[in-house]
């Protein structure tokens, strides 16, 4: 469904993506891990068309979308959340979906017309399925940190993705927060029949959830594989888990 070839990205002198290569199947889970600057991020970043790759290709469902602006890729089938929260924090819990829902219905330009009444069973719907219902009314910003990160998420189901990309969704969460996400959004993928692609530190949850592993090191891919193969691989654990 993607697949990344070979892609390279600097900020100055400073080569963050340095020849990366990623391939993922419909309806898999694949995680990406690495240390802190192995360009995480920045590979999720070009992907997303938030940054233009200096060298690659990026094809989705055999289509180039290399350097597409994000509105366009978003169009296309592939949402994501953010390693920073990037939420409406100062409107409601509802607002915050209902914004991504009328997009995605093309409804958003409909100046003269009330939104509060636009496709609020198609919201509600959502906010169901990732269990902020109760709190639709709540402004955002008055959320725990690991409410705020779900709603990223409702957001990013709201443009109605094929492809789902989470950067971090666990981040500032607790160990208890961390797990019940992290089976909400494996039942969400397995539901809605979602490709995952994600980032996250806790390596215990990576091996258990992912179908597959891609490693980053300094930019580059290290290796791709199952979980078994990525554990037994000798650079990977010298260079990301500390020895055998």
């Amino acid at each position: 469904m993607l697949r990344v070839e070979n892609l390279m990205n600097s900020f100055g002198d400073f080569r963050a993506v340095d020849g990366a290569n990623l391939a993922v199947e419909k309806g898999k889970i694949v995680a990406v891990i690495g240390p802190n600057g192995a360009g995480k991020t920045t590979l999720f970043n070009l992907i997303t068309g938030h940054l233009k790759p200096e060298a690659g290709k990026i094809i989705f469902k055999g289509e180039d979308i290399t350097g597409l602006p994000p509105y366009t890729i978003c169009k296309k089938g592939i949402a994501r959340s953010f390693q920073l929260l990037n939420i409406f924090p100062r409107l409601t819990v509802f607002d915050n979906v209902q914004v991504a829902v009328l997009s995605q219905h093309n409804r958003s330009l409909h100046l003269f017309r009330p939104a509060k009444n636009l496709l609020v069973a198609e919201t509600n719907h959502i906010l169901e399925n990732v269990g902020l219902l109760g709190k639709s009314q709540k402004i955002a910003g008055s959320l725990s940190q690991g409410d705020q990160k779900i709603l990223e998420i409702a957001i990013a189901l709201g443009n109605e993705p094929e492809f789902l990309i989470l950067d971090e969704p666990t981040a500032g969460m607790s160990a208890e927060e961390t797990t019940a996400t992290m089976a909400l959004v494996k039942r969400l993928a397995v539901e809605q029949g979602l490709t995952l692609l994600f980032c996250e530190h806790d390596i215990d949850i990576v091996f258990s959830m992912a179908d597959r592993i891609m490693v980053m090191q300094q930019g580059k891919t290290i290796i791709e594989g199952t979980p078994d193969e990525v554990r037994q691989n000798e650079q990977v654990q010298q260079a990301y888990m500390g020895g055998s």
